[in-house]
């Protein structure tokens, strides 16, 4: 396929081919599948793949470089993580690629790929799945000198190449995001993949066969669904290298729904946990026919707008209640507190990231003491399930850290320095 170099409205390359086509980021968490199926044959999964285009590069756009290790620093420093990591200046692409949807079928997404500079030409990838954000521009591509893309420069500037998909319904793509759909969360990060790999060759690079997978909060989940799918085989090319996921909600049914009703986590993102759930559960599954069924008046009329990728998450605080009990109906709170019928069946998928598969590639399970919003259950339930597969996955804890008042966020700025370093370790001869 024939690439072309332009010159965008902003001064940066864009690479096109002939095809054409906020305060909430990153803090709330819950990291599962709404309508994921058992990973299919990889047979099938590559003929899929090869049918319908998927990874295709539509385009690809130079958003920024960071010409010197003191660069990378600041821009990580502006974002609240460290810069003990850093050995390269790194440059900064948005790919616009091909894949399909939650129902399979064709679409677009985007994502961010950053590159070291003065490095070997051959580089290993790492694959990072961000965390939850309620606006579209929260979203690695969307976003620079933010936490949202921090981990990603952090791991292009020790060396490798940095590859992050902003979701379906994120960043430049079209539509809702799925939430919690692990099924295409999966797909959208191997398409990046894919994208990233045709187009590191315009700009002299070649990606390795082994990637690296990590991801945090409802990236957690993401980071495994992909391991998966690269251990499955679905993609002919990438290899499963290693598996660091942080703070995800694993059970998200059996740990994380209960914890919001016992006060195990902090109230507000309770209520926006809850909240967000139903929407974008409900979008993909028959779990309510009107708002009202779930939502308390005023709010049913008003909360499933609120999560149409416009509104920050400052108009999500603004637009729901403080409790609970105020946002939910008794169905409402019955349901979430025990689920039954199609929001059952969906939870049965999210909790399968953990206890489906064994990975054979190395598996490390990063948490915090006292995370607010992903409950450290998650991380225990989740290591007994591999165990019972027969996989050590070690925990590692990182303390009481903190960023901006909260340890589940910390655990993210934490983990990437941490993640960094063991990926380094595992390349060595």
């Amino acid at each position: 396929m024939a690439v072309s170099a332009s010159t965008s409205s902003r001064g940066g390359t864009r690479y096109r081919s002939g095809l054409g086509v906020a305060a909430l980021c990153c803090g709330l968490v819950l990291g599962g599948a709404a309508v994921a199926t058992a990973a299919p044959p990889a047979a099938h999964a590559r003929a899929q793949h090869e049918e319908r285009g998927r990874g295709t590069l539509v385009s690809a756009e130079k958003l920024y470089t960071l010409a010197t290790p003191q660069a990378v620093a600041a821009e990580l420093g502006a974002a609240g993580f460290g810069d003990d990591t850093v050995r390269h200046g790194v440059v900064a692409y948005r790919l616009v690629y091909r894949t399909v949807d939650a129902y399979g079928r064709p679409t677009t997404a985007s994502g961010l790929f950053v590159l070291p500079l003065n490095s070997e030409g051959r580089l290993r990838a790492v694959s990072f799945a961000h965390g939850t954000g309620s606006h579209k521009n929260d979203s690695p591509s969307m976003r620079r000198g933010a936490f949202v893309s921090a981990s990603v420069i952090a791991h292009a500037s020790a060396g490798a190449a940095g590859v992050a998909p902003d979701y379906l319904g994120m960043g430049k793509g079209p539509g809702l995001h799925p939430w919690m759909d692990v099924g295409s969360e999966t797909t959208a990060s191997l398409d990046m993949l894919r994208a990233a790999r045709a187009f590191a060759p315009r700009v002299g690079r070649v990606l390795e066969r082994e990637v690296m997978v990590t991801g945090f909060s409802q990236g957690a989940s993401a980071a495994l669904g992909l391991g998966r799918a690269l251990q499955a085989g679905e993609d002919s090319w990438f290899r499963l290298g290693a598996l660091a996921p942080v703070s995800g909600a694993y059970d998200f049914g059996g740990v994380e729904l209960p914890a919001l009703f016992q006060g195990r986590l902090d109230t507000k993102s309770g209520v926006l946990y809850a909240a967000y759930t139903f929407v974008a559960f409900n979008r993909l599954h028959p779990i309510y026919d009107s708002p009202g069924e779930v939502f308390s008046d005023p709010y049913a009329g008003t909360v499933e707008g609120l999560f149409d990728g416009t509104h920050t998450g400052e108009q999500l605080m603004q637009g729901t209640p403080g409790t609970l009990d105020e946002l939910l109906t008794e169905h409402g709170r019955e349901l979430l507190a025990h689920p039954t019928g199609p929001l059952a069946a969906a939870l049965r998928t999210t909790d399968a990231v953990c206890t489906d598969w064994a990975p054979r590639a190395p598996v490390r399970l990063y948490m915090a003491t006292g995370d607010e919003q992903a409950d450290t259950a998650n991380t225990e339930h989740c290591r007994a399930a591999l165990l019972r597969n027969g996989v050590n996955a070690p925990v590692v804890d990182l303390g009481a850290v903190d960023y901006q008042k909260s340890r589940h966020l910390g655990s993210n700025v934490a983990a990437t320095s941490a993640i960094v370093r063991w990926f380094a370790e595992l390349r060595k001869p």
